[in-house]
Protein backbone atom coordinates (compact mmCIF):
# COMPACT_ATOMS: atom_id res chain seq x y z
CA UNK A 1 0.00 0.00 0.00
CA UNK A 2 2.88 2.19 0.91
CA UNK A 3 4.79 1.75 -2.45
CA UNK A 4 1.40 2.63 -4.39
CA UNK A 5 1.04 5.84 -2.45
CA UNK A 6 4.82 6.70 -2.81
CA UNK A 7 4.14 5.79 -6.68
CA UNK A 8 1.11 8.06 -6.93
CA UNK A 9 2.84 10.95 -5.39
CA UNK A 10 5.46 10.30 -7.81
CA UNK A 11 3.22 10.16 -11.01
CA UNK A 12 1.80 13.22 -10.40
CA UNK A 13 4.66 15.40 -8.86
CA UNK A 14 7.00 14.69 -12.18
CA UNK A 15 4.30 13.65 -14.82
CA UNK A 16 0.68 14.52 -14.28
CA UNK A 17 0.83 18.48 -12.57
CA UNK A 18 4.05 19.47 -14.72
CA UNK A 19 1.91 18.33 -17.76
CA UNK A 20 -1.73 19.73 -16.86
CA UNK A 21 -0.18 23.14 -15.40
CA UNK A 22 3.19 23.66 -18.12
CA UNK A 23 1.94 22.26 -21.22
CA UNK A 24 -2.02 22.90 -20.70
CA UNK A 25 -2.75 25.29 -18.55
CA UNK A 26 -5.54 25.68 -15.77
CA UNK A 27 -7.23 29.08 -14.45
CA UNK A 28 -9.20 28.69 -11.54
CA UNK A 29 -11.87 30.92 -9.48
CA UNK A 30 -12.89 30.37 -6.41
CA UNK A 31 -9.91 28.51 -5.05
CA UNK A 32 -10.60 29.61 -1.39
CA UNK A 33 -13.66 27.21 -1.46
CA UNK A 34 -11.90 24.23 -2.29
CA UNK A 35 -11.65 21.45 0.63
CA UNK A 36 -8.80 21.80 2.91
CA UNK A 37 -8.29 17.85 2.03
CA UNK A 38 -5.95 17.17 4.98
CA UNK A 39 -8.40 18.29 7.18
CA UNK A 40 -11.22 16.17 6.63
CA UNK A 41 -13.25 14.57 4.14
CA UNK A 42 -15.71 15.94 1.23
CA UNK A 43 -17.11 15.54 -1.93
CA UNK A 44 -16.12 17.63 -4.77
CA UNK A 45 -18.74 17.36 -7.70
CA UNK A 46 -18.67 18.30 -11.21
CA UNK A 47 -19.96 18.18 -14.56
CA UNK A 48 -17.85 16.05 -16.92
CA UNK A 49 -16.86 16.15 -20.63
CA UNK A 50 -13.45 14.54 -20.26
CA UNK A 51 -11.49 11.81 -19.13
CA UNK A 52 -8.82 15.10 -18.34
CA UNK A 53 -11.38 16.21 -15.85
CA UNK A 54 -9.90 14.22 -13.29
CA UNK A 55 -6.54 15.05 -13.73
CA UNK A 56 -7.81 18.70 -13.87
CA UNK A 57 -9.53 18.51 -10.48
CA UNK A 58 -6.48 16.41 -8.54
CA UNK A 59 -4.09 18.68 -9.79
CA UNK A 60 -5.52 21.45 -7.75
CA UNK A 61 -4.45 20.00 -4.70
CA UNK A 62 -0.67 19.93 -4.17
CA UNK A 63 0.16 15.84 -4.24
CA UNK A 64 0.00 15.10 -0.55
CA UNK A 65 -3.27 15.90 -0.56
CA UNK A 66 -4.23 14.29 -4.12
CA UNK A 67 -3.03 10.58 -2.09
CA UNK A 68 -6.21 11.63 0.06
CA UNK A 69 -8.48 12.36 -2.97
CA UNK A 70 -10.38 9.33 -4.90
CA UNK A 71 -12.42 9.83 -8.05
CA UNK A 72 -15.56 7.49 -8.58
CA UNK A 73 -15.45 6.02 -11.80
CA UNK A 74 -17.55 3.46 -14.00
CA UNK A 75 -16.45 -0.05 -13.05
CA UNK A 76 -17.13 -1.46 -16.36
CA UNK A 77 -15.48 1.09 -18.45
CA UNK A 78 -11.61 1.73 -16.01
CA UNK A 79 -11.55 -1.81 -14.52
CA UNK A 80 -12.84 -4.48 -17.59
CA UNK A 81 -9.16 -5.64 -17.32
CA UNK A 82 -6.71 -6.47 -14.96
CA UNK A 83 -4.34 -3.56 -16.26
CA UNK A 84 -6.36 -0.96 -16.39
CA UNK A 85 -7.88 -1.78 -12.70
CA UNK A 86 -4.45 -2.03 -11.59
CA UNK A 87 -3.67 1.35 -12.96
CA UNK A 88 -6.80 3.29 -12.63
CA UNK A 89 -7.18 1.19 -8.70
CA UNK A 90 -3.28 1.78 -7.44
CA UNK A 91 -2.14 4.81 -9.45
CA UNK A 92 -5.13 7.15 -9.91
CA UNK A 93 -6.87 5.51 -6.51
CA UNK A 94 -10.04 5.50 -8.70
CA UNK A 95 -12.96 3.85 -6.47
CA UNK A 96 -14.95 1.11 -9.10
CA UNK A 97 -18.49 1.69 -8.98
CA UNK A 98 -21.16 -0.22 -10.88
CA UNK A 99 -23.52 2.07 -13.14
CA UNK A 100 -26.27 -1.12 -13.19
CA UNK A 101 -27.24 -1.71 -9.36
CA UNK A 102 -30.44 -1.73 -7.96
CA UNK A 103 -31.73 0.97 -5.59
CA UNK A 104 -32.10 -1.84 -2.96
CA UNK A 105 -28.73 -2.51 -3.13
CA UNK A 106 -27.87 1.17 -2.05
CA UNK A 107 -25.58 0.08 0.82
CA UNK A 108 -23.83 -2.27 -0.74
CA UNK A 109 -23.44 0.01 -3.88
CA UNK A 110 -21.54 2.96 -1.85
CA UNK A 111 -20.10 1.18 0.81
CA UNK A 112 -16.08 2.02 -0.78
CA UNK A 113 -17.23 5.57 -1.14
CA UNK A 114 -18.75 5.78 2.70
CA UNK A 115 -15.68 3.85 3.77
CA UNK A 116 -13.36 6.26 2.06
CA UNK A 117 -15.20 8.98 3.26
CA UNK A 118 -15.87 8.38 7.06
CA UNK A 119 -12.03 7.20 6.90
CA UNK A 120 -11.35 11.43 6.03
CA UNK A 121 -10.96 11.31 2.40
CA UNK A 122 -12.25 13.03 -0.37
CA UNK A 123 -14.05 11.42 -3.31
CA UNK A 124 -14.57 12.99 -6.81
CA UNK A 125 -18.00 12.47 -8.31
CA UNK A 126 -19.73 13.45 -11.92
CA UNK A 127 -23.67 13.08 -11.36
CA UNK A 128 -24.02 13.13 -15.04
CA UNK A 129 -22.89 9.10 -15.19
CA UNK A 130 -21.48 9.64 -18.32
CA UNK A 131 -19.25 12.47 -20.78
CA UNK A 132 -21.51 15.09 -21.90
CA UNK A 133 -21.46 18.04 -24.62
CA UNK A 134 -19.94 21.12 -23.05
CA UNK A 135 -22.64 23.38 -24.43
CA UNK A 136 -25.56 21.83 -21.99
CA UNK A 137 -25.12 19.84 -18.31
CA UNK A 138 -26.96 16.25 -18.84
CA UNK A 139 -29.53 15.37 -16.19
CA UNK A 140 -28.20 14.12 -12.59
CA UNK A 141 -27.95 11.20 -11.13
CA UNK A 142 -29.06 10.87 -7.33
CA UNK A 143 -26.48 8.91 -6.36
CA UNK A 144 -24.29 12.22 -4.77
CA UNK A 145 -27.45 12.94 -2.99
CA UNK A 146 -27.41 9.26 -1.22
CA UNK A 147 -24.47 9.59 -0.31
CA UNK A 148 -24.69 13.18 1.03
CA UNK A 149 -27.53 12.22 3.07
CA UNK A 150 -25.64 9.01 4.26
CA UNK A 151 -22.85 11.77 5.58
CA UNK A 152 -24.70 15.32 6.18
CA UNK A 153 -21.48 16.08 8.19
CA UNK A 154 -19.65 16.17 4.82
CA UNK A 155 -19.41 19.04 2.72
CA UNK A 156 -20.41 18.97 -1.15
CA UNK A 157 -18.35 21.44 -3.13
CA UNK A 158 -19.78 22.11 -6.52
CA UNK A 159 -17.69 22.59 -9.25
CA UNK A 160 -17.69 23.64 -13.12
CA UNK A 161 -15.22 22.83 -15.77
CA UNK A 162 -14.46 24.37 -19.55
CA UNK A 163 -12.34 22.94 -21.74
CA UNK A 164 -11.30 19.85 -21.07
CA UNK A 165 -13.63 18.52 -24.04
CA UNK A 166 -11.10 20.34 -26.23
CA UNK A 167 -8.20 19.20 -24.32
CA UNK A 168 -9.01 15.37 -24.83
CA UNK A 169 -12.37 15.35 -26.94
CA UNK A 170 -14.09 12.57 -26.63
CA UNK A 171 -13.59 9.24 -28.78
CA UNK A 172 -10.23 10.41 -29.25
CA UNK A 173 -6.75 9.93 -28.20
CA UNK A 174 -4.51 12.43 -28.86
CA UNK A 175 -4.28 15.78 -26.68
CA UNK A 176 -4.93 18.91 -27.69
CA UNK A 177 -3.12 22.42 -25.90
CA UNK A 178 -5.76 24.05 -24.73
CA UNK A 179 -6.27 25.76 -21.10
CA UNK A 180 -8.60 24.74 -18.76
CA UNK A 181 -11.28 26.84 -16.78
CA UNK A 182 -12.29 25.73 -13.03
CA UNK A 183 -14.79 27.24 -10.99
CA UNK A 184 -15.42 26.24 -7.05
CA UNK A 185 -18.49 27.32 -5.23
CA UNK A 186 -19.30 27.52 -1.69
CA UNK A 187 -19.39 24.09 0.15
CA UNK A 188 -23.35 22.99 0.80
CA UNK A 189 -24.79 20.44 2.89
CA UNK A 190 -27.24 17.59 2.96
CA UNK A 191 -30.34 19.44 4.00
CA UNK A 192 -33.19 17.06 4.93
CA UNK A 193 -34.80 17.31 1.78
CA UNK A 194 -35.68 14.55 -0.40
CA UNK A 195 -32.90 13.02 -2.22
CA UNK A 196 -34.45 14.09 -5.69
CA UNK A 197 -34.69 18.31 -4.16
CA UNK A 198 -31.18 17.83 -3.44
CA UNK A 199 -29.62 16.62 -6.65
CA UNK A 200 -31.24 19.66 -8.21
CA UNK A 201 -30.17 22.10 -5.76
CA UNK A 202 -26.71 20.29 -6.57
CA UNK A 203 -26.97 20.81 -10.45
CA UNK A 204 -28.20 24.41 -9.86
CA UNK A 205 -24.99 25.42 -8.16
CA UNK A 206 -22.99 24.22 -11.21
CA UNK A 207 -25.12 25.49 -13.85
CA UNK A 208 -24.56 29.25 -11.66
CA UNK A 209 -21.57 28.31 -12.06
CA UNK A 210 -21.25 27.49 -15.94
CA UNK A 211 -23.79 30.91 -16.04
CA UNK A 212 -20.51 32.52 -14.47
CA UNK A 213 -18.21 31.32 -17.44
CA UNK A 214 -20.30 32.24 -19.87
CA UNK A 215 -20.67 36.08 -19.05
CA UNK A 216 -17.20 35.86 -18.78
CA UNK A 217 -16.43 34.91 -22.11
CA UNK A 218 -18.87 37.75 -23.65
CA UNK A 219 -17.08 40.37 -21.88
Amino acid sequence: MIFFKILKYLLFLFIIKPFIYLVLGVNVSGVDNLPKVDRGASIIVANHNSHIDTLILMCLFNCSQILKIHPVAAADYFCNTKFKEFIFTKLLGIIPISRKVRKAKEEELFKNINDKLRAGETIIIYPEGTRGESSELNKFKSGVAHIARMNPDIPVIPCYINGPDRILPKGEILWVPFIADVYVSEPIYYDNTSTKEFTERIRKAVEELKTTHRKKEEL
